[in-house]
């Protein structure tokens, strides 16, 4: 893939965040990449959760390695014709420039954007300080550089039960607004009240929300809030495995192939893979 293919797709994926609203689907391999690509969205995001479940692995404490994170996110940028932003967990550093250099390596896969969060990793400590948290900001920006690529600066303060997370989130994304992050992300906001103040403290910035199911605040409803994107996380790769472990479970237990009975027909699978093929072949070929 050429310089020129990265620059569109990192000037196409910024056009994104300029106005309107979008959603941005989390694939976890090529496949499933490519199924989203076809379905007419405009960008997609690697899931690190997605990714640590397909390999055994928990989604904690950089137990997928940030080597084979970054092979990961590669074939997904190679898989498709699509803007690609990468959860690229807490940088797989603590010190800023550590993180400023594996960013210039996640950059070198080619992604349109890629996202930084400020958990630790550890319970007794769950967050950074937030002076080192927007120093590791800082750095990824200045690591981003003039590539295109958009930065994304997430506050996980949600997720990690924080007394207070609504203050505390919108007290670390502003200063990250500040440090340079292109766009501010919270996962967990899930109420009106809590993604309204999220919006407007770090307005004209855009907003990234996290939706994982039909429970709660709608598309609609957010676009109406002036969120400019939403991403699922693992939902969609959850959302395969609950198949799977209802299938397996029945078979296993109950002695029963009835959990395979609204599985995908091999036929619609791989027609479609054997379509996909031949129009890539075709596209390279040009």
């Amino acid at each position: 893939m050429n310089p020129e293919t990265f620059a569109a797709r990192r000037a196409a994926f910024r056009k994104l965040h300029e106005s309107g609203f979008f959603v941005i689907p989390n694939p976890w391999d090529a496949g499933t990449a490519r199924y989203l690509c076809s379905l007419g969205f405009k960008a997609l995001a690697t899931t690190s959760s997605g990714l640590a479940f397909s390999q055994g692995l928990p989604d904690a404490d950089w137990a997928v390695t940030r080597d084979v994170a970054l092979d990961h996110i590669r074939a997904i940028v190679e898989a498709v014709d699509l803007p690609v932003n990468a959860d690229f967990e807490s940088g797989f550093a603590d010190a800023p420039d550590d993180v400023a250099a594996n960013v210039r390596l996640c950059t070198a896969t080619g992604v349109a954007g890629l996202s930084i969060e400020d958990a630790t990793g550890d319970p007794r400590k769950p967050l950074y300080d937030l002076p080192l948290a927007v120093e590791r900001i800082r750095a990824a920006r200045e690591a981003v550089g003039h590539s295109g690529v958009l930065l994304t600066a997430r506050a996980e303060c949600f997720l990690v039960n924080c007394p207070d997370p609504l203050t505390e989130a919108i007290r670390r994304l502003t200063a990250y607004a500040e440090a340079g992050a292109d766009v501010l992300y919270a996962p967990g906001a899930a109420t009106r009240a809590e993604v309204e103040a999220i919006v407007a403290a770090v307005r004209p910035k855009p907003v990234n929300v996290l939706l994982a199911s039909s429970h709660g605040l709608t598309l609609r409803e957010l676009a109406a809030i002036g969120v400019r994107r939403v991403s699922v996380g693992s939902a969609l790769a959850r959302a395969a495995w609950g198949g799977f472990i209802r299938a397996a479970t029945m078979m296993a237990r109950e002695d029963s192939m009835q959990g395979l009975d609204d599985a995908v027909p091999f036929a619609e699978l791989n027609n479609f893979f054997r379509k996909d093929l031949a129009e890539r072949a075709i596209r390279e070929g040009d």
